[in-house]
């Protein structure tokens, strides 16, 4: 068994499934495990290499944000690893070796607050997006304070932005400046953070959405 000391985004040394991780003169490596037996790895083998290797290529580009966000769920590991298993199982569409990221099915957030009601993310002027969602303050856990958590993926370029704290649960909207993804297609979703940080909800996908 391999042992993983910063989740997804660093290192690991050992053996985790069919990858082996280690470090070479302070260089962080991954390989494929090598077969025992003659032959290439079976089809089920190569189809869940495909599927890791996929979600943990796009989950890398949330940056440490998934310890948080994954935080009250990683039951034993790290938030970023709880994601990765999370999204392995449910965010994957197609058949091998034809597989693509169903966004909409997507959980880069999952937690007992409760998420805004009718959250909906649109193109703004200049290369901004308009989130926008309905205050549901004082219904369960949710608090006029929490702080919306934006999230902006372009699949075209592999790159993720993302804003904590734009605006609160009542503002029931915010401006995303994503400018630097003018004429691309993006991925949106929205999550909630109490002020203090120690609940989240879960994310909602609120899209895609042509930036202008």
């Amino acid at each position: 068994m391999g042992t993983i000391n910063k989740g997804i985004l660093g290192g690991f040394s050992g053996k985790v499934g069919t990858v082996i991780g280690g470090t070479w003169k302070g260089i962080d490596y991954m390989r494929s495990r090598s077969s025992r037996r003659s032959g290439n790895f079976s089809a089920k083998q190569l189809e869940q290499q495909a599927k890791f290797g996929m979600i943990m290529k796009f989950l890398r580009t949330f940056g440490t944000l998934l310890s948080s966000t994954f935080r009250d769920y990683a039951n034993g590991i790290t938030g970023p690893n709880a994601a990765l298993t999370y999204n392995i199982a449910n965010a994957i569409t197609g058949a091998y070796p034809a597989f693509s990221i169903d966004y909409s099915k997507v959980l880069l957030s999952k937690g007992n607050l409760q998420n805004a009601t009718a959250p909906a993310a649109a193109a703004g002027a200049a290369g901004k997006l308009n989130f926008s969602w309905t205050d549901n303050s004082g219904s369960g856990m949710a608090n006029a304070t929490d702080q919306a958590i934006l999230f902006v993926h372009c699949p075209s370029t592999g790159q993720t932005v993302y804003n904590i704290n734009t605006a609160a649960r009542n503002a029931a909207t915010a401006e995303f400046n994503a400018t630097g993804f003018s004429g691309k297609k993006v991925q949106t979703w929205i999550a909630f953070i109490t002020e203090d940080g120690n609940d989240v909800s879960d994310s909602l996908f609120t899209g895609e959405v042509d930036v202008i």
